[in-house]
């Protein structure tokens, strides 16, 4: 299994002032009453560490933001994705990195049987690219009762199903849900639900830059944290980075380092209750095919998640980005 996972998504609902130098670079959003900035970024799970980032205006679309940071990919990466990233030529031009890839297909896809495979996956091809393809029902219980129930169908370019089982896949699928808590820390944590100040677009370069650089301070802390079922509502720890962060100019000053869990909570609003604790289920599917999964007879603990949204896939032009260096627990896990 690759050393690091790392999520890939992005975030639409940071607002800028309503000036005219805002409108001429990012235009209007009409959902939110502000001009609004896409980031999209490439965090280390367990840390949280961003690795990369890159915004600007939303009309982009999240998978040509994110063709920006894949010159920061490397081949002890298990890249996880959503299915608003679900296109031949992308997962082709991620695969080329030598990066593996662990993420979510659209419900009308549908993808040759090549073979079928003991844990309930199959072989399959999409595109250039070879990949495994299985399905899993998932729910999770809270202990206040709550119930949330989902089906997913996943790919993975780890065809190997002896070295990584479905269920294993599954569990780390589940990490791709700390992005979420990255995004509720800058927006929520940080910002405090406020809008950016800056009327300008040099302005608000600088503002993100400053408020990026800071929530890297932050996590180089290295505070404790516990898997989500929720996006967006994560507590965030405060603190003085360990060392001085920067920007290099490559991407070649990048580390991952493992992370294990063995205890699943549910998170509320942190200002308001403390955590609750809640049981969850994966099922990989037996006999799962393009027409649909058949249930496994036997289930196992794990996390879950829910479904965030898609957003859309035009050309990129006038963006912004950066590499960051990812935090190193391990040293012996870090490249040079």
């Amino acid at each position: 299994m690759p050393t690091g996972r790392c999520p890939l998504d992005g975030c639409s609902s940071l607002r800028v002032p309503d000036s005219p130098g805002n409108r001429a670079w990012l235009g209007r959003t009409a959902h939110h009453g502000y001009p609004t900035l896409e980031l999209m970024t490439l965090v280390e799970t367990g840390t949280r560490a961003l690795i990369g980032a890159v915004f600007g205006p939303t009309d982009e679309g999240e998978t040509a933001y994110a063709l920006r940071l894949l010159h920061l990919l490397r081949p002890d990466m298990l890249v996880l994705w959503d299915k608003g990233f679900d296109a031949n030529g992308f997962l082709a031009q991620v695969t080329a990195t030598g990066a593996k890839v662990l993420g979510r297909l659209r419900s009308n896809r549908r993808a040759p049987v090549l073979a079928r495979l003991d844990d309930g996956s199959y072989l399959s091809m999409i595109g250039t690219v070879n990949v495994r393809i299985f399905d899993a029902e998932i729910t999770v219980t809270c202990s206040d009762g709550t119930v949330f129930t989902g089906s997913y169908r996943l790919v993975t370019t780890l065809t190997d199903a002896r070295r990584h089982s479905a269920r294993a896949l599954i569990n780390h699928y589940h990490e791709r849900w700390e992005h979420e808590s990255t995004y509720f820390a800058l927006r929520h944590t940080i910002l405090a639900g406020r809008n950016l100040r800056s009327g300008d677009r040099v302005g608000l370069e600088q503002e993100m830059w400053a408020l990026l650089t800071l929530y890297q301070a932050l996590r180089a802390t290295g505070p404790t944290h516990r898997p989500r079922t929720r996006p967006r509502t994560a507590a965030f720890a405060h603190g003085l980075p360990r060392r001085p962060l920067h920007r290099p100019s490559s991407a070649d000053d990048t580390g991952f380092s493992p992370c294990c869990r063995t205890t699943r909570r549910a998170y509320g609003d942190p200002r308001r209750s403390p955590p609750t604790s809640e049981t969850s289920s994966c099922t990989p599917c037996i006999g799962s095919s393009p027409d649909g999964p058949t249930p496994a007879s036997s289930t196992n603990s794990g996390p879950a998640s829910t479904q965030p949204l898609p957003g859309p896939q035009p050309s990129c032009h006038q963006h912004k980005q950066a590499s960051f260096p990812a935090l190193r627990s391990r040293p012996d896990l870090a490249t040079h």
